[in-house]
């Protein structure tokens, strides 16, 4: 940023960014980051413009996580600026922006409204410090360089330095297709009935998950419930045993 010999700065993480995926960088030690979303702009004419890092963000789960790693490991970054269109389908704008606000409850965004938002590379931790360390701006819809440019010319000015925390480093693994989608920056969008059938195998999987741990405990109680029964029988054919001798 413009006035970064005015405010600390810090060393981002060896070899940021940490997390690959379609996305161009800049000055590592700028104040921004910008995430297009859904759309292929002039990524590099955005960094050249101020930002440290911008590229877009296609899938509500691996590629929110991948922004988030490279966000959290590089201190400087104290806004980031979404913009672009919307994914349909997905709604990685709105969910990441729901991430931000309200966080993560049992593995899900709570508020996100995409097809599968389920966070499983992030710990509670990483999560709120990145709610920490950065501002959300939301220009969303906006492809606009001008209006990108300018918002960007305005979150430097009000640069806070860099967060009073060393980089934080998760690792990203990636799972299945969603990987190559984010790397190639190629994603198929999902139609409202696909969307609501990947919604719904997750939870039928975390239901079947939650089952199996019920059922455990149903037997138990169920064992205790049978040896409770045959040590009564057993006392009262005792006592009836000795009532019957007297």
């Amino acid at each position: 940023c413009e006035v970064k010999n005015m405010v600390e700065k810090k060393s981002p993480a060896s070899g940021w960014p940490i997390a690959q995926g379609d996305f161009h960088t800049g000055d590592a030690q700028s104040c921004v980051a910008v995430v297009t979303m859904g759309s292929h702009l002039d990524e590099q004419g955005i960094c050249n413009a101020g930002a440290a890092i911008a590229g877009s963000c296609k899938t509500e789960n691996l590629g929110l996580e991948k922004v988030i790693a490279n966000v959290i490991s590089n201190p400087n970054i104290r806004f980031i600026l979404c913009c672009g269109t919307e994914v349909k389908g997905h709604l990685s704008g709105q969910s990441f922006i729901a991430l931000h606000a309200g966080g993560v409850s049992g593995g899900k965004i709570v508020g996100a409204q995409g097809a599968i938002p389920f966070i499983e590379n992030l710990s509670d931790e990483a999560i709120k410090r990145f709610q920490d360390q950065v501002e959300i701006v939301n220009i969303m819809e906006s492809e606009d360089m001008g209006t990108i440019k300018a918002k960007i010319d305005e979150l430097k000015a009000k640069d806070p330095g860099a967060f009073g925390a060393e980089p934080m480093i998760v690792e990203v693994k990636e799972a299945g297709g969603a990987g190559a989608e984010e790397m190639t920056g190629e994603v198929q969008p999902l139609s409202g009935e696909l969307a609501l059938i990947h919604a719904r195998m997750k939870v039928i999987e975390r239901m079947v998950t939650d089952i199996g741990y019920r059922n455990k405990f149903a037997a138990g109680v169920y064992s205790g419930k049978i040896e409770g029964l045959m040590i009564g029988l057993i006392v009262s054919f005792v006592i009836l045993g000795f009532i019957l001798l007297g």
